[in-house]
């Protein structure tokens, strides 16, 4: 498994930990990475990921709801709304990153942590809101 996988994975599983556990991100991280082995640019792409998607949650949740037809956002499924919201944040705060890399990757994601039926949602949700986003550019360096 490639390392931004690994962190990709790492960052859904700490927003699950924040959204369902109830403590600060500052908790959620020290108490998650006292628990994985991981080398400093694994645990370094996971932190960005699961900061940005905690400072941007009112952002992603809002493309969710807006796409989701007759799906309330807390009535999907944990995992899957916190695939979506790492995928999002990747999708527009990472426009390094190919978009369809970003959604293959959310896609490998939800097949191990989730069901055949979240891949589809998952894959539908991503496509979607993808297509309504503003061209991505990639950053200089």
């Amino acid at each position: 498994m490639g390392s931004r996988r690994k962190s990709r994975e790492f960052a859904m599983q700490m927003l699950y930990q924040w959204e369902i556990c109830g403590y600060t991100p500052a908790q959620v991280e020290a108490t998650f990475f006292a628990n994985q082995r991981a080398d400093a640019d694994v645990e370094g792409f996971a932190r960005d990921l699961f900061e940005g998607a905690v400072v941007n949650i009112d952002q992603l949740d809002r493309l969710v709801r807006e796409h989701a037809e007759n799906w309330r956002l807390e009535r999907m499924a944990a995992v899957d709304r916190n695939i979506l919201r790492v995928a999002l944040y990747e999708l527009i705060h990472h426009p390094e990153t190919p978009a369809a890399a970003v959604i293959n990757e959310a896609l490998e994601i939800a097949r191990r942590f989730s069901t055949g039926e979240s891949v589809e949602f998952v894959n539908g949700m991503l496509d979607g809101i993808r297509k309504r986003l503003p061209p991505r550019e990639p950053q200089s360096k």
